[in-house]
């Protein structure tokens, strides 16, 4: 703790002085108890101050003070001072609030720049609100939904402070002026809406009965996108009499629940078979994969290409198997064409059994793509072609690489 009695002296007669940089001044008189008791009472005077300006300068800083009000009792330390009955440094803790009047006075700055950007905000709230408000009270047609958002902007408008009185009170009016005239056009739609019940029964009819027409059909993706869109067209028509509406709903719905349950057990069926396909497949790489490939090089070729036609035998599978098995396949391929390699630096392309046996192989492929497109079958030409093409590839490669 600063000892503060260094800054002030007790003469004879009992006057207390206290030292500053302008000299010395008299700031009381001690007839009570000794010089040392009467400069401990003073100094005692001016570490409260000292505290007070602490506190002061803490919640300052902290923010948790109102900078306006600190401004002022910073002041009003600062003008008391130089008359203040203390001893202690006097000239440390001028500086001192000088300083700390700087920052009050930037904090006060920012506080009344803050509260008016927080009124410019506040006043872009509530006029976006009142816009909208007219903009529902002029355009929207839907009823309900509309009603629910003038109860959330005025809920809204509530919380919304800063806002001067007079600016608060000309948006008031054009928002109370909105939502009234949305009350009257709504008023007047539903005055009119026991005439277009009618109407709304006999468009749900329609509705009704493409949707029953529909439920038939095994045209998947179209029909599913159909019901939706009729879905939506249901939702956005006027409601029939209450009676007329549930009966229509019923059948509806009825139409609807009947495509997609036999929807779903077709997709159900085809799942099922694409898992076999996919266990199917899943046997014919671990066997590949399985094989002494460098043993015997041109066995190997025998194999692969026997699981190259059971492969495209066994089908489709899951999509989100496709990409891993696709992989697998390729690098067993690409292990059976590396030994094949192999084994075609070592023998004359003329005496090459593997090259002849490919060149046959793609021969058969040929033969088995023309059978395929005398017959018609699309899915067979487009399997009888991917065969070729790799069977071609491979021929290729052999040949290049002899």
């Amino acid at each position: 703790m600063n000892d503060w009695t260094t800054f002030g002296r007790v003469d004879a007669d009992g006057t207390v002085y206290v030292k500053t940089a302008e000299g010395e001044r008299v700031v009381g008189s001690w007839q009570a108890g000794t010089p040392e008791e009467g400069l401990a009472h003073f100094a005692r005077r001016f570490a409260d101050l000292v505290t007070e300006v602490e506190l002061i300068e803490a919640r300052l800083k902290s923010g948790a003070a109102d900078a306006s009000h600190s401004l002022s009792s910073v002041k009003r330390l600062r003008s008391t001072l130089d008359e203040a009955h203390v001893v202690g440094d006097i000239d440390g803790l001028a500086t001192r609030l000088d300083r700390l009047t700087v920052l009050a006075e930037e904090k006060a700055g920012e506080a009344r720049a803050a509260r008016e950007v927080a009124r410019t905000e506040a006043l872009a709230r509530k006029t976006a609100l009142v816009e909208e408000a007219e903009k529902i009270a002029a355009e929207s047609t839907g009823w309900k939904s509309a009603g629910d958002r003038l109860k959330e902007i005025l809920d809204e408008w509530k919380t919304i402070r800063g806002v001067d009185k007079k600016t608060d009170g000309e948006l008031w009016k054009r928002f109370a002026a909105a939502r009234d005239g949305f009350t009257r056009r709504r008023g007047a739609h539903f005055a009119t809406l026991d005439g277009q019940r009618k109407q709304a029964q006999t468009a749900k009819e329609e509705l009704v009965k493409e949707a029953e027409t529909l439920s038939e059909s095994s045209e998947w993706g179209p029909t599913a996108a159909r019901l939706k869109e009729l879905m939506a067209e249901w939702k956005a028509a006027p409601r029939a009499a209450k009676e007329a509406e549930q009966r229509l709903w019923e059948r509806f719905r009825g139409a609807q629940d009947a495509f997609f349950t036999r929807r779903s057990e077709v997709f159900s069926a085809r799942d099922a078979e694409y898992q076999g396909n996919l266990e199917k497949k899943q046997a014919i790489l671990a066997e590949l994969e399985a094989l002494d490939i460098d043993a015997d090089p041109r066995a190997a070729q025998n194999k692969l290409r026997d699981a190259q036609a059971a492969w495209h035998d066994a089908g489709r599978v899951p999509r989100e198997s496709a990409a891993s098995l696709d992989r697998r396949w390729r690098a067993a391929e690409e292990r059976v064409r590396v030994a094949m390699d192999s084994a075609w630096r070592k023998t004359a392309p003329q005496d090459n059994p593997l090259l002849r046996q490919m060149r046959e192989q793609v021969a058969e492929a040929e033969q088995r793509l023309a059978r395929a497109q005398a017959a018609g079958d699309n899915k067979r030409i487009k399997e009888a072609e991917q065969a070729l093409a790799s069977k071609r590839q491979f021929l290729s490669l052999a040949e290049q690489a002899s």
